[in-house]
């Protein structure tokens, strides 16, 4: 479901050891684009939002001492899926840029085509055709 003026109502939040890292990941070898970027006085990242498609992730440094980044200090890495058009064409894209793929593109018997890779602090993420709440 896309909210007001066409921001997205559900944006999962994830946290790194090395942020600017992950966020150079994101962009060359996701395909996301930067939306925001919040550095601290010491050069941490605050805050980012990076948008892909009308979706969006935010994610911010551990241990900036936030409140939020007090509540996920034990969180370990998460999954995360994302609807792409070409799953082949992204999946070359992060293989490009040296992504770690942990499952190559594939067609589900729900009538999916999708792949899952691992970026460079653990967490996985999942590229594929299936649209949740619509037609795959």
């Amino acid at each position: 479901m896309i909210g007001m003026a066409g921001t997205p109502d559900i944006c999962p939040a994830l946290r790194y050891a090395d942020a600017k890292a992950a966020i150079k990941q994101l962009t060359e070898g996701f395909g996301f684009t930067e939306h925001a970027v919040y550095e601290g006085e010491d050069g941490r990242v605050m805050h980012a939002e990076l948008k892909c498609g009308n979706g969006m992730v935010m994610l911010g440094s551990k241990g900036s001492g936030t409140a939020f980044d007090k509540l996920m200090a034990d969180g370990g890495p998460t999954a995360v899926y994302v609807r792409v058009d070409d799953v082949d064409e992204h999946h070359a894209r992060a293989m490009e840029h040296g992504i770690e793929i942990v499952l190559p593109p594939t067609d589900q018997e729900y009538g999916s085509r999708d792949y899952t890779a691992r970026d460079a602090e653990g967490n996985v993420w999942s590229f594929g055709t299936y649209a949740p709440g619509g037609a795959g």
